[in-house]
């Protein structure tokens, strides 16, 4: 008689994760991206109205899927608002200066 040691079964243990729990895909980021890249594509090759709505509803998804971010920057535009206008205030205040700089240089020129 010939002894043949047998292995003991192996026991899934409780606390490994399975596989199909942990990767779940997230599918509003799935949709998004593929509307986003089928409205890309249609737009490439000259379909404006249907990937114009394609890519509209992709963007559409995405912000869906990112509300927290969404809200963040909604509350800092105000912020932003107001560094462009004092930008632009700063931009019209050195046009002002060059065209007064161009009429001096003019008269003391035309002279």
């Amino acid at each position: 008689m010939i002894a043949v040691p047998q292995a003991k079964p192996t026991k899934i243990s409780e606390s490994a994760p399975r596989v199909a729990e942990t990767e779940s895909l997230d599918w509003v980021s799935v949709a998004a991206a593929g509307s986003l890249f089928a409205g890309g594509l249609l737009l490439l090759t000259g379909n404006r109205r249907s990937g114009t709505v394609a890519a509209a509803s992709g963007a559409a998804l995405a912000l869906l899927d990112q509300q927290d971010i969404l809200s963040l920057w909604w509350n800092r535009l105000p912020g932003f608002i107001d560094e462009v206008q004092h930008l632009l205030g700063q931009v019209q205040g050195a046009v002002e200066d060059i065209s007064v700089q161009r009429e001096r240089l003019r008269a003391v020129v035309g002279k």
